[in-house]
């Protein structure tokens, strides 16, 4: 018996249908658009934001309470990722009775936490306050260093709270760099930088010299009260002409 041949099955390259499902298409990569790189202000215009911000508030503060510069550094250690209110709720009561390294080593650690229990990372920010207490005695005779190097070797103290002492209770043009400063320098844009450290030494360069006591403070204040993180008030916003912040918003935008 003669067997047919069996037909010849389609090669899937050549005569066999594919369906749509099964087509891949492949597209060529969109080259992306450069992005239009924003320009800070020119000298002339950061001068007249400060002349504009030193016209409304000639000697702005800072609004942590303290009653010396042990007191500073010790609201500004426990500041951190905390606001101004909450410190001060917290260290009226024990400033009346601390107001030096002496006294608060002899208060301790575990007393220290009672009164700055409603302080975020309270425990950690306590035994900080006490080692930074002991190095003061230890090394600077209980005094606070006017060094930033100095300062920055205590626990719990960084470059910001560093620039943040030596302005207010030495007099130093420090420029000490938060989240408020960080965005308005950004947003405005005053110095651009992707890290505090990059808007600081920005903000060094261009600030005029007669402003420099004071421009940390303003700045700082402008953004917690105006230039806010989510919804900034730029319908009353003093310099919202030189602002290159779009889009500017109204009262219920």
């Amino acid at each position: 018996m003669t067997r047919k041949p069996l037909p010849k099955k389609s090669s899937p390259g050549r005569d066999a249908k594919t369906s749509p499902a099964q087509k891949v298409v492949t597209k060529k990569p969109t080259a992306k658009k450069p992005r239009d790189r924003i320009k800070a202000l020119n000298p002339s215009d950061v001068e007249e934001v400060f002349r504009r911000f030193h016209d409304i508030e000639p000697e702005p503060k800072g609004e942590l309470e303290h009653v010396n510069a042990y007191t500073l550094l010790v609201a500004v250690v426990l500041s951190a990722q905390a606001t101004d209110a909450g410190v001060n709720k917290a260290t009226r009561a024990l400033f009346k009775r601390v107001d030096n390294p002496k006294k608060m080593v002899a208060l301790g650690e575990e007393k220290l936490r009672d009164y700055i229990k409603t302080i975020g990372l309270f425990r950690t920010k306590a035994k900080n306050v006490i080692a930074l207490s002991e190095a003061l005695l230890r090394d600077h005779k209980g005094e606070v260093p006017d060094d930033r190097d100095a300062l920055q070797k205590l626990p719990g103290v960084g470059r910001k709270t560093a620039n943040v002492v030596l302005n207010m209770a030495f007099g130093h043009p420090t420029m000490a760099v938060d989240t408020h400063v960080f965005r308005v320098s950004n947003r405005l844009p005053l110095a651009l930088g992707k890290t505090p450290e990059a808007v600081e030494a920005g903000l060094e360069k261009i600030i005029p010299a007669q402003y420099g006591l004071h421009a940390h403070h303003w700045l700082i204040l402008h953004g917690r009260y105006l230039c806010k993180a989510r919804k900034p008030e730029c319908w009353r916003c003093p310099i919202a002409d030189l602002c290159r912040f779009e889009p500017k918003l109204q009262p219920n935008g």
